[in-house]
């Protein structure tokens, strides 16, 4: 657990190893669902499929005689370590065996502080790792893929707009637009080339 939050950037003591215990437990409970097709799987292609995102995880605290000698270590002086052994799901698994993932940029992702703008900014880098210079969606299939609960097109623009601004800002995108073609709306987004990371 001390090398997990390390590697994560987060200081070691007791209350972030109880976060990160709660959160593997979560990971573990939690139910990834797709329907129409919308998730790319290695095994079988595009499916409509449920799966855990982490099939097991075990965390074994330390025992008391290994507690009692952690004063003599003073970067675990604080809490209480344990030692985890987490198992990705098969269908995780099997996507990153086949290399059917994308590479997001933390420093990017974590900059955006709107949860519409990360979530875009997600499903940009899919249409981006497929060599796309542009990419166009209908407004109503975005609005399902976000998930945004507002139906009518002006509301679901008002809602876009502050994280198209974010992304615009951030150098993810181009340009955007919103725009009618034969009575459907669509949103129409440049990208560009990869933003290159600051060093």
């Amino acid at each position: 657990l001390h090398s997990f939050l390390r590697s994560m950037g987060r200081r070691a003591d007791g209350r972030t190893y109880e976060q990160l215990r709660a959160a593997l437990t979560r990971l573990e409970r939690t139910t990834l669902e797709s329907t129409e097709g919308a998730y790319w799987s290695a095994q079988s292609g595009p499916a409509d499929i449920s799966f855990t995102v982490l099939s097991t995880v075990s965390v074994q605290r330390r025992r008391v005689a290994d507690r009692e000698q952690l004063h003599l270590f003073g970067n675990l002086a604080a809490g209480e370590p344990g030692d985890a052994r987490v198992t990705l799901s098969a269908t995780l698994r099997a996507n990153l065996g086949a290399r059917h993932v994308i590479t997001l940029s933390a420093a990017r992702y974590h900059a955006l502080s709107s949860p519409v703008a990360r979530r875009l900014y997600r499903i940009l880098e899919v249409a981006r790792a497929d060599g796309r210079l542009s990419w166009r969606i209908p407004l109503e299939r975005l609005a399902e893929q976000l998930p945004l609960t507002q139906r009518y097109p002006s509301h679901l623009s008002r809602v876009l707009q502050p994280a198209h601004e974010m992304l615009l800002s951030a150098g993810l995108v181009r340009d955007i637009a919103i725009r009618q073609y034969e009575r459907q709306w669509h949103v129409d987004y440049v990208l560009g080339s990869r933003p290159r990371e600051e060093t």
